[in-house]
């Protein structure tokens, strides 16, 4: 390798022109504050650290996907545009991505960034911005707060919208207005007009401290051979690949994730892995009737358990003999993983309620090795779907996957491989029993469902918990909501002072009203109709059957918020022998 150096505003001349990134780029991750700090250390005329290329053949450039930098960046934007590089020559940055970047966002582009809490697709959220530097702003007077820094900010670097009023305490310059200014001629034709833009009785020390701020900015970017860089010439992908993993291991590391779509993209032949992996994530969070909340790590950890390789989720077992049959499987691995999201959205477990993605596993590898999606009528698909789920829920429930889980999750592959070779039915009783060996619980007792019976609303699991009750497949849970059975508006304070309810009463009916014994699932259009209608009032307009559908209590001198702590006592009890009754012993 070769070693060199050169100016920003050569390097960034030659960016999405001579220099591109490879797919095993992982996507730009850097924040407005950090690319603060790297203009910040320039200004002081502190190293930034070496950059890594890769000068790339003719032939090399053709067999790669390219990329170009993002200009322009978009806060969470994870995609890069690719590039055609075919027949030519071209070089790949390795190292240096996040540096490069931001030196591009920074003296040629914008961040734009969405306001705090509101939605992605409402436009009128975002806002673009730009690098401004304040002009009158000396290094040399850092404000007390900053200095409890570990790293001190202290020359006037922010990001604003749109040019800043100029005043006699600040001179914000946007510092992309020196793209271009790259002779000293066009830099005094800049020099003179922000001089000539100096408000009225600017000080002597201002003045000075603008010209210095202003001449050590274009002395940074245009004359100053900042960028030191070594460049690698072998063509070998094996030598390329570990360069890249070794360069990036260091300082702010890839995730294990980044590595692995590193190995990946480098060894598929038919497939680019991160567009393909990327984009499947995308389609399952956003793309479904439920969104869900799922990453690369699930995907990749997903083909490993399906394929039945070695499930530790470890670089080692990414060979290239697992990569290659990995590819070989992705359009059923992608077909499978589908499937399961489609399933446990339909019973309403989505990026809300699904408190561990490592629970759908066992699910998984049992619809992979059928390859079937478990949507018929018939017995035996109706019989599988509900005890997948009812599975499922105790799992979820109950944690059954925390902590590190990959013993759990080879525990049940095993058991479904076995059982697969008899029967096609779901072993739901095996799987509770093999996690069981494992002090995993996965089902019903009596010590668990009191602690169950502890579920507050708003916890995560208080759909699971509810959705224990109900027949699975009888009603539409994409549509269903959480409903307080005596409803929130009459257990305000003064309304129960009211009636001359003592304050020790008042609060134990307030803590009775969010416990699990007063929620119910109602149909979203049951739910409006009933809002903060009585419940003794509301019951009356039920089929008969309503009180053992929902477990609850008969007496109806319970059925009014002055009783409620006894109503929640009663069906408590209703709740916790309707799910033993349900819970399998485990085999």
């Amino acid at each position: 390798m070769t070693y060199s150096t050169t100016t920003i505003s050569d390097c960034l001349g030659k960016v999405n022109e001579d220099w591109f990134l490879p797919s095993i780029q992982r996507p730009y991750v850097w924040d407005t504050t950090q690319i603060i700090r790297l203009f910040d250390s320039l200004l002081k005329g502190l190293p930034i650290s070496t950059f890594l290329l890769w000068n790339m053949s003719r032939q090399t450039a053709s067999s790669w996907d390219s990329y170009r930098f993002i200009e322009n960046f978009k806060q969470g934007d994870t995609h890069n545009i690719r590039v055609d590089l075919s027949n030519r020559e071209a070089t790949y940055i390795l190292d240096g991505q996040q540096r490069l970047t931001s030196l591009l966002i920074g003296f040629y582009g914008s961040y734009t960034v969405k306001a705090k809490f509101a939605r992605k697709g409402n436009l009128n959220a975002w806002t673009q911005k730009n690098l401004y530097l304040d002009l009158m702003k000396s290094p040399d007077e850092a404000a007390d707060d900053d200095l409890d820094s570990d790293i001190v900010v202290t020359y006037g670097l922010d990001f604003f919208e749109r040019d800043q009023r100029i005043t006699p305490e600040k001179f914000w310059f946007r510092v992309s207005r020196l793209k271009g200014v790259i002779t000293r001629e066009a830099f005094e034709r800049l020099h003179h007009e922000v001089m000539g833009a100096m408000p009225a009785g600017t000080t002597i020390q201002d003045r000075r401290n603008i010209e210095a701020n202003l001449e050590r900015l274009w002395d940074v970017y245009c004359n100053q051979p900042i960028i030191s860089y070594f460049t690698e010439e072998n063509q070998s992908l094996d030598r390329v690949l570990n360069i890249f993993i070794r360069a990036n291991d260091a300082g702010t590391k890839l995730s294990k994730s980044d590595l692995l779509m590193t190995m990946a993209t480098a060894k598929w032949q038919g497939l680019n892995a991160k567009d393909e992996v990327f984009g499947f994530v995308d389609h399952i969070n956003s793309g479904l009737r439920h969104k869900n909340k799922i990453n690369k790590d699930f995907v990749l950890k997903s083909c490993l358990v399906l394929e039945n390789l070695e499930v530790a989720y470890k670089v080692d077992n990414f060979t290239n003999a697992n990569l290659e049959l990995i590819e070989d499987a992705w359009p059923s691995i992608k077909r499978t993983l589908l499937r399961v999201f489609e399933f446990v959205n339909s019973f309403g477990i989505d990026k809300d309620t699904l408190t561990s993605t490592n629970a759908l596993m066992p699910i998984a590898y049992y619809m992979h090795r059928l390859d079937a999606d478990f949507r018929g009528s018939t017995g035996e698909e109706c019989d599988a779907r509900q005890q997948m789920m009812r599975w499922l829920l105790g799992a979820l429930i109950n944690g059954a996957f925390s902590g590190t889980s990959d013993r759990a999750i080879a525990g049940c592959r095993a058991v479904i491989k076995e059982h697969l070779r008899t029967s096609k039915s779901f072993p739901r009783l095996a799987l509770i029993g093999e996690l069981g060996r494992q002090n995993r619980i996965s089902t019903f007792t009596s010590d668990n469902v009191e602690r169950l019976l502890e579920i507050e609303y708003g916890d995560k699991r208080s759909f699971l918990a509810l959705s224990l009750l109900y027949d699975t497949g009888s009603y539409d849970a994409s549509s269903t909501q959480i409903d307080h059975i005596i409803p929130q508006a009459s257990i305000d304070t003064k309304l129960l002072q009211r009636r001359g309810i003592p304050y020790d009463r008042i609060t134990a009916i307030q803590d009775a009203s969010q416990r699990l014994g007063n929620l119910q699932l109602l149909l979203s259009r049951e739910n409006n109709e009933k809002r903060d209608t009585p419940f003794s009032h509301w019951i009356e307009t039920r089929d008969e059957n309503f009180l053992s559908r929902h477990s609850l209590p008969a007496d109806r001198s319970l059925w009014n918020v002055e009783s409620l702590p006894e109503f929640v006592f009663a069906r408590e009890k209703l709740i916790a022998a309707k799910i033993k009754n349900s819970s399998p012993a485990p085999k």
